[in-house]
């Protein structure tokens, strides 16, 4: 069976359904699922010294993943041959791709700041990134949200999408798994440094091939920028305060001609980050949508490459 097919399949569904709020409320969805098991497990067994939470937090972690990987190898091993068994396994990689959600949460950010409503373009960002929105400017919405497209598109679709072509189900499973243990417990603060360390760096090594691809595929969506974005991508990504996220951030600060990354503030902490492509000028508001295209072309290029794996 192709692996890139069924993937190729996960990402029509989603690209022409998304995930349906109706079916949403009836049974959730995949990652609440384990975000759920995370929850219980990091309740239960987040105490002690720093060395036990240490090992506590490695056993939560692996055991997660077994938790997705093993019943998606099941599932794998019961899907028929050829087409049956890619439009099946289609069906079940569609809810682990957010292809069509990414792209609806930046417009979201796109439409009121092209608008000129900065306060309602605010609110829309800040259910994408971690920093404190209430006191960014135009320039820093548009950096924020342009940020936030290109280091998710990373591990949000570029990264499942790539160990789904490589191992399967059980490869997609895993991926989110170890995704949604970092975005939950893989924080440097006094509760989560020690338990979710083992779970951050499983999340760096997991990503380290897919943000490259995802660094390249935005760098040659726009042929004449493609030289421009390689080379910032090059000198700048290494800067970045995330050993993968820096890529596709440099990229599209590239092919954009915008500098993105910088100073921000989380909470009452600001954080002195380096520039990305630092002489170019600040976002404005429609450079938004110009990101929101670069992804479109970016994710078209991906499919057809899926499309070429399946063929050869």
């Amino acid at each position: 069976m192709s692996f890139a097919a069924m993937m190729l399949t996960g990402l029509a569904l989603d690209l022409a359904l998304g995930w349906p709020a109706r079916l949403h409320a009836r049974i959730g969805h995949p990652v609440t699922w384990l975000g759920a098991a995370i929850a219980a497990l990091e309740g239960r067994w987040n105490t002690g010294p720093r060395g036990r939470r240490l090992a506590a937090g490695a056993l939560t972690a692996l055991a997660v993943v077994a938790l997705a990987a093993v019943p998606a190898l099941a599932l794998q091993r019961l899907l028929p041959d050829n087409l049956p068994g890619i439009l099946l396994g289609g069906v079940l990689v569609w809810p682990l791709i957010a292809l069509r959600s990414m792209h609806d949460h930046v417009a979201a950010v796109a439409t009121p700041l092209v608008d000129g409503d900065l306060d309602a373009a605010r609110r829309a960002v800040a259910m994408i990134v971690g920093r404190d929105p209430s006191h960014l400017d135009t320039a820093g919405v548009a950096r924020a949200g342009i940020e936030s497209l290109a280091e998710n598109t990373g591990d949000g679709i570029v990264a499942p999408v790539f160990w789904g072509a490589v191992a399967g189900l059980p490869g997609i499973a895993a991926y989110k798994a170890v995704n949604t243990l970092d975005s939950m417990i893989g924080h440097r603060n006094d509760r989560y440094e020690a338990f979710g360390k083992f779970a951050a760096r499983l999340d760096d090594l997991a990503n380290l091939i897919p943000a490259r691809l995802t660094g390249l595929l935005f760098a040659l969506a726009t042929p004449r920028h493609t030289t421009r974005a390689l080379r910032i991508m090059w000198r700048d990504a290494r800067h970045h305060r995330s050993p993968n996220a820096g890529w596709p951030e440099a990229a599209m600060a590239g092919v954009l001609g915008i500098r993105l990354s910088g100073p921000r503030a989380y909470g009452t902490h600001v954080s002195d980050e380096p520039w990305l492509n630092g002489t170019a000028p600040d976002p404005g508001a429609r450079d938004l949508h110009r990101a929101l295209s670069l992804y479109a072309r970016a994710m078209a290029l991906m499919a057809l490459a899926l499309g070429l794996v399946w063929l050869v």
